[in-house]
């Protein structure tokens, strides 16, 4: 059980900011007997939803509704849980939290919920970013993505993976005591098998997190290319609506212009950039400036041309300066050079209108393609920046592994840091700092 900071009770708005017709406020600790009786003025039965009213300290009525209490250890948190369910206005839910917080609570950090549910061991790590994740979901997919890793898929995953290491690392540190019969035994029990069908379920795993990362993360995407190649009008095109300001009028956009859609689930993130030109208006070299700034920070960057002249020097100038990032050559106004909508075997180069639209659909599949998306269906799971690195140092102790051979001590250690960093995953084998950071990026009141 949580001891000192953790032990304290904690109370909090959790329902998001503003009006609304239901607010609810939450307070946890291992002592509930002086808030509920304070602040409903009786005593509750245990998961029965009971209708009350919220007391100040003089007995008048703060706001009425329900109350609902949540022994520990059968709660959220593991700890006992106060549930206040009223009208959902902030003036009145600041009253209510403010009397919680005179019986004897704190105001709770943001994700000390989480945290202490976690302290508790009711859900693991990678369950608890779940929580933020699905608070923070950017499309239908990613939410679903979140439910399963909440209910416990990555984590399945993961333990599957470690429990495979424990029982080979079981049979390789047996055999380090008796160095004359150890390569045998180990050949005959396929050690080394066993090695390789980790490493493969391993790659899986990881190719699954990736796809929740980017169903997390987005997909950054930059629009670049000489002024007037309709860098603007492909992002109105893509956001449908207009997003950007279109003229004939070389340099309009000076400065990037963002926006968010999705493709197929995954969160698309746009970027329209200032033609790149060599130019002395001050006001544009500013704006080509943010451009290679957005550049250096996108997955995919976008390289429109006229379909009538195609890639000349100048976009060459700029082939030399991008960062190393998947690319696609768009070219564009094929409604003007009577061309038809069509994409090379690659799909490194897309012949499209964006005035009219022709060819987005070749744009939308390439784009996912380009990302490494591959359409994950309900077995998605969501995942995060440290599972993936998590995620690769297992997969380099393993490779190590395999190199390491009939040189046991070795093979062992390996496995061991393979078991570690997957452990971390799940906040088995987690340093407090790092928790700290986790945490400290939830909502309050979770």
């Amino acid at each position: 059980m949580p001891t000192g900071r953790n032990s304290d009770l904690i109370a909090a708005i959790a329902t998001a900011p503003g009006r609304g017709g239901i607010g609810v406020v939450r307070v946890s600790g291992p002592d509930l007997a002086a808030v509920i009786q304070g602040i409903t003025g009786r005593t509750l039965t245990p998961r029965l939803a009971t209708y009350a009213r919220f007391l100040d300290a003089l007995g008048a009525t703060l706001d009425e509704g329900i109350a609902l209490y949540f022994p520990g250890p059968h709660s959220f948190t593991g700890e006992h849980v106060l549930e206040l369910q009223g009208h959902g206005g902030p003036q009145v839910l600041q009253l209510v939290l403010q009397r919680c917080l005179d019986l004897g609570a704190r105001l709770a950090e943001p994700g000390e919920f989480s945290r202490r549910a976690f302290l508790n061991g009711k859900i693991d790590l990678a369950q608890a970013e779940a929580i933020a994740d699905l608070i923070d979901a950017q499309s239908q997919a990613a939410a679903r993505s979140a439910v399963r890793s909440l209910a416990g898929e990555f984590s399945r995953r993961v333990r599957e993976l470690v429990d495979a290491l424990i029982h080979l690392r079981m049979l390789v540190e047996s055999t380090l005591d008796f160095p004359e019969e150890e390569i045998d035994f180990l050949k005959q029990a396929d050690a080394w098998g066993r090695l390789q069908a980790i490493q493969a379920t391993l790659a899986a795993v990881r190719q699954e997190a990736k796809q929740g990362a980017l169903l997390r993360e987005g997909l950054n995407v930059v629009l670049i290319g000489q002024p007037n190649v309709g860098k603007s009008s492909l992002l109105n095109q893509l956001a449908g609506y207009e997003a950007a300001i279109v003229t004939e009028i070389a340099g309009t956009t000076r400065d990037t212009v963002r926006e968010a859609i999705q493709i197929d689930g995954v969160p698309v993130h746009v970027i329209d950039t200032a033609g790149l030109r060599e130019t002395a208006d001050a006001v544009e070299k500013i704006g080509i400036e943010r451009t290679w700034a957005a550049v250096a920070k996108a997955d995919v960057a976008l390289l429109l041309v006229d379909a009538a002249h195609g890639v000349g020097p100048q976009e060459q100038a700029i082939l030399g300066r991008l960062p190393a990032i998947p690319l696609i050559t768009l070219h564009n106004k094929i409604d003007l050079a009577a061309e038809s909508p069509r994409c090379t075997a690659d799909g490194r180069e897309i012949w499209l209108s964006a005035k009219t639209g022709t060819g987005m659909a070749l744009l939308r599949k390439q784009l996912l393609m380009a990302a490494g998306w591959q359409a994950a269906g309900e077995g998605a799971f969501m995942a995060r920046g440290r599972h993936l690195e998590a995620l690769h140092r297992a997969g380099v102790h393993l490779d190590q592994a395999q190199a390491a051979g009939e040189r046991l001590e070795l093979f062992a250690e390996e496995l061991r840091l393979a078991q570690e960093a997957l452990n971390e995953i799940t906040g088995e084998f987690t340093a407090d700092d790092l928790l700290g950071r986790i945490f400290s990026q939830f909502c309050i009141g979770k």
